[in-house]
């Protein structure tokens, strides 16, 4: 072999790798973005789930968000408060109070209390057993499925089948909202973590066809609204609705509810 040509070859080798680390180097200090130190100040203190929660692609894109201004320092749902007094001290400012939000299922219609119009043996996915005729095998087509999408979905460990619906652990509950996004019924929704009672129940039937597909389900009788000292109860599609912020916490709702709907989240 010629010493030569392999000498040549080594040195082209070389010159070529100087003149591209040359560009490299020169493309970095061109194009150079200065970043801000308070992005890294805010990600350390964030929890670092990548949840989503925040409506924002995880903790870098909230921090990113936070620093230009397009995001409140308290938009964290899994930090809470804490965190959200640690973002503020990074930015200078006050963090204000946050209500703090938990998951619930708008539903009660287990595996005794609900009807059945078939068999279902195909993957244990809510979204995929929604695909099928009638929105599922439940009778009520506003019922939890029971299949545990939303479970998948958690990354806290939140939720469980329990029965055939699905249950919120509300301790463990960061209210991100992922469970609430992959339901394809809509069943959950986050609601004040201090509200005292809630609906337990999504069905927009009238009476006498929610009582032939559930024993659990909502009749829009309106004995709850009739009995609420605060007016706190509201009917809207022969279904009842509480609002948590009139709600006096009296209980009187769920005691006169006579389908035991009206439940403490």
């Amino acid at each position: 072999m010629d010493l030569q040509a392999i000498m040549i070859a080594v040195i082209m080798i070389g010159v070529l790798g100087l003149v591209l680390g040359l560009f490299l180097g020169c493309s970095a200090k061109i194009f150079h973005v200065e970043s801000d130190s308070r992005e890294e100040a805010i990600l350390e203190v964030l929890p670092g789930n990548n949840c989503g929660g925040c409506g924002y692609p995880g903790c870098s894109g909230l921090a990113a968000a936070v620093v230009k201004g397009e995001a409140p320092v308290n938009a964290c749902p899994v930090g809470g408060e804490a965190v959200a007094a640690k973002v503020a001290a990074v930015m200078g400012v006050d963090a204000g109070r946050s209500e703090r939000m938990v998951a619930f299922v708008k539903c009660l219609g287990d595996c005794e209390k609900a009807a059945k119009d078939y068999d279902y043996h195909g993957e244990a996915d809510c979204r995929m057993a929604a695909l099928l005729p009638g929105g599922g095998d439940k009778s009520c087509n506003y019922g939890c499925l029971g299949y545990g999408s939303c479970v998948k979905e958690c990354p806290f460990d939140a939720i469980h089948i329990r029965n055939g619906i699905a249950v919120v652990d509300r301790e463990a509950c960061k209210a991100c909202g992922r469970c609430v996004a992959v339901c394809p019924k809509k069943l959950i929704e986050l609601i004040p973590c201090h509200a005292a009672y809630a609906v337990a129940c999504a069905s927009k039937d009238k009476g006498p066809e929610v009582m032939k597909k559930c024993k659990a389900g909502c009749i829009g009788c309106g004995l709850c609204k009739k009995n609420c000292p605060a007016d706190a109860v509201e009917i809207m599609d022969f279904l009842a609705r509480i609002d948590p912020e009139k709600c006096e916490k009296c209980g009187a709702c769920a005691e006169k509810c006579p389908k035991k709907v009206i439940a403490k989240p």
